[in-house]
């Protein structure tokens, strides 16, 4: 079996990780078996919608532990690795269709990143999601950090970041981390309904809408970077450093 598989429901294209005797947990073949599964989705005229869910009792568990531990072991592949996969995650916010993370169980570290990089969230209500890297020295690097500020706010992200806090479904629901909550056995009717309203809409013109809000999205950052430099650059002058 794959450990990604791909079913069409009608113009919505369910992609599903497909490794849950690990608990979907993300090894480095699973990450490359989903980059092909998006690339697909994206290029496919026939799919207007791509789900993103786990098969089994979770979403997924995060990264695979295996694949940290070599890294510890020897980590000059490290930036590789890392921007390898974060290439893979954008792809969920590069493609001109809509993505919809569908959460059940829990959505952890680097699981949760991925969803983030979906355009809408759908979560179960007794699930869980959390970027849990500080809890093992490690911090959320694969665009976690700025999308989940993105969301919630800063203060409130750094919060569920620095602690590794888990929400379940229906705070991630209340502090807009999530868009929909429902009880796990109205979840797939859910995300569902959330898909047919997409659908609904014109396809060229949610793509074009999705594009300029993540251009808007990211120019706010950038402006807010260059505002910082400043501000930085004006206490150096004040203090006579260079």
């Amino acid at each position: 079996m794959s450990l990604v598989v791909c079913e069409d429901r009608g113009a919505v294209r369910h992609v599903v990780l497909h490794r849950p005797e690990k608990r979907n947990a993300l090894s480095g073949a699973l990450v490359e078996a989903l980059g092909e599964a998006l690339r697909g989705a994206a290029a496919d005229p026939a799919v207007r919608c791509v789900v993103l869910r786990g098969e089994g009792a979770m979403f997924s568990s995060g990264m695979d532990t295996a694949d940290l531990a070599a890294l510890a072991d020897d980590p000059g592949p490290l930036r590789e690795w890392r921007d390898g996969i974060l290439a893979i995650w954008n792809l969920c916010e590069d493609m001109a269709k809509p993505t919809i993370a569908h959460i059940h169980g829990a959505c952890l570290g680097g699981a949760a990143e991925l969803a983030l990089a979906c355009d809408l969230r759908v979560m179960a209500a007794d699930a869980v999601i959390g970027l849990v890297e500080t809890r093992v020295g490690l911090i959320p690097d694969l665009g976690g950090c700025s999308r989940l500020a993105a969301l919630v706010g800063l203060g409130r992200a750094k919060e569920l970041i620095l602690a590794s806090k888990l929400v379940d479904g229906t705070e991630a629901e209340r502090i807009g981390l999530v868009n929909r909550v429902a009880p796990a056995a109205e979840l797939d009717a859910a995300t569902g309904a959330l898909a047919g309203e997409l659908l609904a809409c014109a396809p060229l013109a949610v793509g074009l809408a999705k594009g300029r809000a993540e251009r808007r999205r990211a120019a706010g950052a950038g402006a807010d970077a260059r505002a910082g430099g400043r501000r930085a650059g004006a206490v150096r002058r004040q203090r006579g450093l260079p």
